[in-house]
């Protein structure tokens, strides 16, 4: 496929890094100058051009902009006929959208991680999925959603990463002068979380290192006790109130 990226951030930058080497030809744009030479430099499949000249040598197009700008940003360009338009704009909705692309076809909202530059990453879609699973899958998996609504709340839930992820860095702080490597200490946690959660149900996790007085029952309940769950819970909802 010809595949044009407006808006070159660590975003459409992992993006880019993940479909590189399938065969595509890509183009993204100079804005984040030093972003766009990288991929360049790294791929010869990647070209960089001004904005306009994206949408001109691509038949599908990925818009990586900020949503508060991208509509003054996006009529001062030319679409045509016959392009299809993706979003990973938070913020601004397919219909939305699609005044803005006219007369290309606003195909779909998606949601891509950092981590789709190394395939195995899951994706929040909302749109036309057919067309994105030709493009992302097998390597990563979609998720479609429904609507505006479900999208939004997978925005919201998705943001347990971060909390994840700062309680993984501060065990290993915690674990690291009790050891001789502190690398291998963070390495250790980071992959029995992943492929602990990857082989079950979270659920079901939890039951299997539920025994009674064991480690992981004890410092579950104390961190529970403490409002790990309830803290969790509105914080969410301070995030997205719900239907």
């Amino acid at each position: 496929m010809r595949l044009g990226f407006l808006g070159c951030g660590t975003i459409a930058s992992a993006v880019v890094r993940g479909l590189a080497g399938r065969g595509h030809d890509i183009t993204v744009s100079e804005r984040s100058e030093a972003t766009s030479t990288t991929l360049v430099s790294l791929y010869p499949e990647v070209s960089r051009a001004p904005n306009q000249q994206v949408i001109d040598q691509s038949d599908v197009i990925f818009l990586g902009l900020m949503a508060e700008g991208a509509g003054q940003a996006l009529q001062q360009l030319r679409f045509r006929e016959g392009q299809q338009v993706v979003s990973f704009m938070v913020g601004m909705g397919l219909e939305d959208l699609t005044d803005l692309v006219r007369p290309a076809a606003a195909q779909a909202v998606m949601m891509p991680f950092p981590g789709i530059a190394q395939g195995g990453s899951p994706i929040m879609a909302l749109g036309d999925i057919a067309l994105l699973s030709a493009i992302f899958e097998p390597q990563n998996r979609i998720f479609p959603l429904s609507d505006q609504a479900e999208l939004e709340a997978y925005l919201a839930a998705q943001a347990v990463l971060s909390p994840v992820a700062r309680l993984i860095a501060d065990a290993a702080s915690w674990l690291a002068p009790q050891v001789d490597d502190p690398q291998a200490a963070e390495a250790f946690l980071r992959m029995l979380v992943s492929t602990s959660l990857e082989a079950s149900p979270a659920e079901t996790l939890i039951e299997a290192l539920n025994t009674p007085g064991g480690y992981n029952q004890r410092l579950r309940l104390h961190m529970e006790g403490c409002g790990l769950r309830s803290d969790l819970e509105s914080g969410l909802s301070s995030l997205h109130p719900g239907r």
